[in-house]
């Protein structure tokens, strides 16, 4: 059985379904929406990774009769607006747009995001807590990554490396203030 067609059975006893990129913003959402108090099962929300912006037009037409949102990050916007006016959901969407729809856009990306909100300096912090800081401090030495800002080495540490990335989006989220939760993470949730 293919994901897709896993994804619609899920789909058939669910009120609504985010559509994100990949399993890291699942595992954020869902670690979000549990800080939250919200029982995302309970309440029927579907957090479904589908493997990449590319495959967005395949899940909206499984994922009719259900409310719909989505979580992707900047460089496909332009992937889930064709989607979404391919679906017949609108033309020309703008991101005030995409938003009114349930569609939010990480600037850069979900790490990105979060690394912003929490500070590098935080994030450090993080990463030391779970054992990473020579890992991290490795990459900072590496001719590529010497000298640039801790935010954008940060960035680069979380998507390198095995599941790191899956791993520090709970960790990650976990930290946050959540008076201080980024707009995207926040505006999915709050639309389903």
């Amino acid at each position: 059985m293919s994901s897709t067609e896993r994804v619609s059975i899920w789909v058939v006893d669910t009120k609504a379904v985010v559509l994100v990129e990949g399993v890291s913003d699942r595992v954020a959402l869902q670690t979000l929406a549990a800080r939250r108090g919200r029982d995302l099962d309970a309440e029927g929300v579907a957090i479904v990774p589908i493997g990449g912006a590319q495959a967005l037009g395949r899940f909206l037409e499984r994922a009719s009769g259900v409310r719909i949102a989505g979580l992707c990050d900047a460089g496909e916007e332009r992937s889930y607006t064709r989607a979404l006016e391919r679906a017949g959901v609108g033309s020309n969407l703008s991101r005030k747009d995409m938003e009114s729809l349930g569609f939010f856009i990480c600037d850069a990306d979900l790490e990105d995001e979060l690394i912003r909100a929490l500070g590098a300096e935080r994030v450090e912090e993080i990463v030391a807590a779970h054992g990473d800081i020579r890992r991290f401090r490795t990459l900072q030495k590496q001719p590529d990554w010497r000298g640039r800002p801790a935010h954008e080495q940060l960035r680069r540490f979380m998507g390198s490396g095995g599941r790191r990335k899956l791993r520090y989006a709970r960790f990650l989220v976990e930290a946050l203030d959540l008076e201080a939760v980024p707009r995207p993470l926040d505006g999915v949730l709050a639309h389903v």
